[in-house]
C-alpha cells in the first residue's frame, strides 16, 4: 500500500528573507517522517522582491502567479494544485517562520487517522510561544465569539493560517476559497458544509524577517470586513 500523500502549501509574498529556510526546515522533517510522504509548494504570489529568484535558483517546486491574489488566491491555487496531484492532505503553512514545521505531525495525524476533517494549529491552546500582540488578541476572541454566535462552534486561534485539511476539503477548498484574509470566513463556510474541525496545540514563533502585510490600520479594516464577512457567510 502507498503511503498517504501530504502537501504543504506556502503562499509567499515577498519572503525573500524567510522562503529558503522555511522549506529547508520543511525538507529536514519530512526526512524523518515515515507514516506518510511530505512534499511542499510554494506559490509566488507575484512578489516584488527576490523570493521568486530564490525559488527558481535552487530549485525549489513553485508555481507563480502572473497577478497579485492575496492569500485566499494563492491558496486556492494551492488546494487545487493538490486535488489534482492526488494528495490526501494539504497542509497550509506561512513563509515567515512563525509556523514551525516540527509540528506537523501534530496537525496532521488527527485528520490522517479520520478524527476530524480539519486541524487548527492553535497558539492559545497550551499558551507557549508567541501570543501576539493584545489588540490583535482581543480581535481574535472577538471573532472566535462571532463564529461560535453564528456556528455553535468554540475554535480560539480562528485567524490562525497552520492547518491541514483532508481531501474532501481540498476539494472544497479548490472550488471555493475565501479571499482577502480568508481562515476566519473559511472556517464558517466549513462548518456549514458539515466538516469537522479539531484545534491542535503547537508553539508560534516571532517572524523570521521581513514585515507583515498587515499594518495596524490594516488590523482595524481587517476586523471591520472580516466580521461581516463572517456574518454574511454565516447567514446566507
Amino acid at each position: 500500500m502507498r503511503l498517504p500523500k501530504v502537501l504543504v502549501i506556502i503562499p509567499a509574498f515577498n519572503e525573500e528573507e524567510n522562503i529558503e529556510h522555511v522549506i529547508q526546515k520543511i525538507e529536514a522533517v519530512s526526512e524523518e517522517t515515515c507514516a506518510y510522504q511530505v512534499d511542499y509548494l510554494a506559490v509566488n504570489d507575484c512578489s516584488k522582491d527576490h523570493t521568486l529568484k530564490i525559488l527558481k535558483e535552487s530549485g525549489r517546486n513553485y508555481v507563480s502567479l502572473p497577478v497579485n491574489l492575496g492569500i485566499g488566491g494563492g491558496m486556492q491555487c494551492g488546494y487545487l494544485y493538490a486535488f489534482e496531484h492526488g494528495y490526501d492532505i494539504a497542509v497550509q503553512m506561512d513563509a515567515d517562520g512563525q509556523h514551525d514545521p516540527k509540528y506537523l505531525d501534530v496537525i496532521v495525524t488527527p485528520v490522517l487517522e479520520g478524527k476530524t476533517d480539519i486541524a487548527v494549529g492553535s497558539r492559545f491552546l497550551t499558551k507557549e510561544g508567541v501570543q501576539s500582540s493584545a489588540a490583535r488578541r482581543m480581535g481574535i476572541r472577538f471573532l472566535s465569539g462571532l463564529i461560535r454566535l453564528i456556528c455553535g462552534v468554540d475554535i480560539k486561534d480562528v485567524t490562525s493560517g497552520f492547518r491541514a485539511v483532508n481531501r474532501d476539503v481540498i476539494r472544497f477548498f479548490a472550488g471555493n476559497y475565501a479571499q482577502d484574509y480568508p481562515e476566519p470566513e473559511s472556517i464558517v463556510a466549513c462548518v456549514k458544509n458539515k466538516f469537522t474541525i479539531q484545534e491542535v496545540p503547537v508553539v508560534m514563533h516571532e517572524r523570521c524577517g521581513g514585515e507583515s502585510s498587515i499594518s495596524p490600520m490594516q488590523s482595524i479594516y481587517y476586523m471591520f470586513k472580516v466580521s461581516i464577512a463572517v456574518f454574511l457567510e454565516g447567514i446566507f
